[in-house]
């Protein structure tokens, strides 16, 4: 025995606690034997999101760290050994058989019964210097470089050729390729690695509150602001553009007073179908999920607003327009792409709402005459501002939703609904005061909602309300049209209702509340 191997052996006898392997190597288990994170919580008595902060890198105590331990030490031995293999020795030469290189001559390591000795503890004998030993605690495979549990000759290697293979496939180009790289300015740094801020928050909220999911909920929600702030920095690194956070501002965009709205309209429909035809009509109310979140992806101005008077509009540029709007003739079965608007005459909006009336305006729709632009305040734009912060919040949404994880379903509604409702208005974000990106993410939903709606009716729908940034009521089978679920492209139900004359009984008045 060396002198490494005689210290693993020591450090797997001290101390009381139970041995854990490596954080990835907990997921890489867990999803080996093909469990969620949610059924390992349930057997263990815990939640998915701490097990996922257990995967992260915390570790857990007391009854359960000896809980988990016994599980994951239950998934080691649960994983079936590669096969044994027996080739002719001319094929086997610059081969790996159970992760050791084999020479011509050469047979592959096996046990006294023939399989593949991969069972050796550290407390075991080994028949020879050949026999694999397994590690306290996984190091790196001499082979891939990935977590190896097993010891072979003095050096961690996978027993499994497969597992050095996924290690491989698992790597991506980037890193067989050399150093991954981000672009910063005009030169390239090193990929600084990824860190789950939201499943570290969340697993340390639930620490915090010894597993409390209600009070670790609330605790989460109320600093839902500077988390999604530290979130968006954390996204930004080595981001093509630099944010203007403080920009000069038009008059348009500021408040008279605390309690004043500024001049942008942001067509917020409160729409409901003037009259329906005879019969009775089953209707269903359908709640988008994560509006404000797809909503995120919009072409914001990069930089200041600049003025700029006349009818043209430049696709490459984003901000708000002062225009007369066109005419709506379709308000017996359509909202007003507009919203729940009344005053005649010019108004400013926002780039969303310009782009969705020239849209309509256009001969694929025919819908309405083009806007009257008159001026306009825009700077250079891009849809990709925000788009490693959202999709790092929907990657957070859809593990959570898989996983049957609330407590992070709820921390990351209240990260990006509570991020656009106070861009600059929060004493945590005061840093990113652009109440312009504020109106332009808000008419961004709007118009993902009318476009619902515009659906709906294409396919043969009966659209009866819409209001607000997620919900609309249609009749007729809207399950053929939209995807139900929780996931941000699908849609979920709300409330049903019946309007008519209902042979079976009284009609049943709309009770929904707005």
């Amino acid at each position: 025995m060396n002198g490494f191997e005689a210290i693993d052996a020591l450090l797997a006898q001290a101390g009381h606690e139970d041995e854990l392997p490596p954080p990835e190597r907990r997921r890489a288990l867990r999803e080996a034997l093909g469990l969620s994170r949610a059924q390992v919580a349930r057997a263990l008595g815990v939640a998915a999101s701490t097990v996922a902060g257990w995967e992260s890198g915390r570790d857990p105590g007391g009854e359960t760290r000896a809980k988990y331990a016994y599980f994951l030490r239950g998934a080691e031995d649960k994983l079936p050994p590669a096969p044994a293999e027996s080739p002719a020795p001319a094929a086997t030469a610059g081969r790996i058989a159970d992760g050791v290189p084999v020479t011509p001559g050469d047979a592959a390591p096996a046990g006294p019964d023939g399989a593949p000795a991969d069972t050796a503890t550290p407390g075991d004998t080994p028949d020879s210097a050949d026999s694999p030993r397994r590690l306290a605690v996984p190091r790196p495979c001499v082979l891939c470089g990935r977590d190896a549990g097993h010891e072979l000759a003095g050096f961690p290697q996978h027993l499994d050729p497969a597992e050095c293979a996924a290690a491989v496939r698992g790597s991506g180009a980037a890193e067989r390729a050399g150093v991954p790289v981000e672009p910063v300015g005009r030169r390239v740094r090193p990929v600084a690695e990824r860190s789950d801020l939201i499943g570290e928050a969340v697993a340390a909220a639930l620490a915090e509150h010894s597993g409390d999911v209600e009070a670790a909920t609330a605790a989460l929600v109320r600093r839902a602001i500077p988390d999604a702030m530290r979130l968006l920095d954390h996204c930004r690194k080595g981001g093509r553009y630099d944010i203007v956070a403080h920009p000069w501002l038009p008059d348009i965009l500021r408040k008279p007073t605390a309690r004043d709205a500024d001049q942008v309209w942001e067509a917020r429909p409160k729409w409901t179908r003037p009259a329906l035809p005879a019969g009775t009509h089953h209707v269903t109310a359908l709640d988008v999920n994560g509006a404000y979140l797809s909503a995120l992806k919009t072409h914001l101005p990069i930089g200041q607003l600049e003025h700029s008077a006349g009818p043209g509009h430049d696709r490459r540029r984003a901000g708000v327009h002062l225009i007369t709007p066109p005419a709506w003739h379709h308000e017996d079965v359509l909202p007003n792409p507009l919203g729940a608007r009344d005053e005649p005459g010019p108004l400013w909006v926002t780039e969303p709402t310009l782009r969705l009336l020239l849209r309509l305006s256009s001969p694929a729709y025919g819908l309405c005459d083009p806007p009257e632009i008159h001026e306009s305040f825009t700077s250079g734009a891009t849809e990709n501002l925000l788009e490693k912060f959202r999709v790092a919040l929907k990657d957070a949404r859809e593990r959570a939703l898989a996983e049957g994880d609330e407590v992070t379903m709820e921390y990351v509604k209240a990260m990006y609904s509570k991020f656009v409702a106070t861009m600059g208005e929060s004493n945590y974000n005061r840093e990113l005061y652009r109440p312009d990106w504020m109106h332009l993410i808000r008419s961004q939903a709007f118009a993902n909602l009318w476009m619902k709606t515009y659906k709906a009716h294409s396919e043969g729908l009966m659209v009866v309300r819409a209001m607000g940034t997620d919900e609309f009521h249609v009749t007729g089978d809207w399950r053929r049209v939209f995807p139900e679920g929780r996931g941000v492209f699908e849609v979920k139900v709300k409330d049903t209702y019946t309007i008519g004359d209902d042979p079976h009984g009284p009609a049943a008045a709309d009770g929904h509340d707005d």
